[in-house]
């Protein structure tokens, strides 16, 4: 076990979970699926780093932890209900043990991104989840091509409308970012990548 797993495998425990090391084992296993190329446990832990910084700022960090690693544990590509099976495996593993498994449930929920939260909490863990938009240009860019990977069942045209209309949305919020916090660090930087890759021409359609 290495020792980003021993951090969720101690989470767990103290959270109040139960099996911490089996549940661990299918977490990983989950995660490393193939056809995974964004959504892997990099994401995560580039998520956890993101966390680590931001943590002196986050009143229940248990909380948004447990829900950074959990919000993509169950993905499929083009599926519109990853978040709540995501929830839905974290609520089965719980089973009863975790307190705050609801609210935790809440925020996996929340990075569907389609509404504000009432929640802080799963404010950060949205803001977390986008901070990569954030990025500096390569790693961006990097970033889209491991997304596009997972799509092979789109031709460009078909993903790149896909992933314009995704965008556009984003950068038509007042805030791409909700808390103080991720908005000071990651607003200016994201909006200028949205805004230079949507100016990229658009593949032409398929024939």
């Amino acid at each position: 076990m290495n020792s980003t797993q021993e951090r969720f495998v101690a989470l767990w425990s103290r959270s109040g979970g139960a099996n911490a090391e089996s549940v661990c084992a299918d977490l990983v296993r989950r995660y490393g699926e193939p056809g995974r190329h964004y959504h892997t446990l990099q994401h995560v832990r580039r998520c956890l780093r993101d966390f680590d910084l931001a943590r002196e700022v986050i009143a229940h960090g248990d909380l948004v932890e447990l829900a950074l690693w959990c919000h993509d544990v169950i993905y499929v590509p083009g599926a519109k209900d990853n978040e709540q099976r995501s929830a839905d495996w974290l609520r089965r593993c719980a089973a009863d043990r975790i307190a705050t498994c609801e609210r935790i449930c809440e925020a996996i929920l929340a990075t569907c991104h389609n509404r504000v939260p009432d929640d802080l909490d799963a404010c950060f863990v949205c803001d977390i989840d986008l901070a990569s938009l954030g990025a500096p240009r390569r790693q961006f860019c990097d970033n889209g091509v491991r997304l596009r990977a997972e799509r092979p069942d789109l031709d460009e045209h078909a993903y790149a409308v896909q992933e314009r209309k995704l965008l556009q949305g984003l950068l038509a919020r007042p805030r791409i970012y909700l808390t103080d916090y991720f908005h000071s660090q990651c607003e200016a930087a994201a909006r200028e990548n949205l805004t230079w890759r949507l100016a990229q021409p658009l593949p032409g359609a398929a024939s």
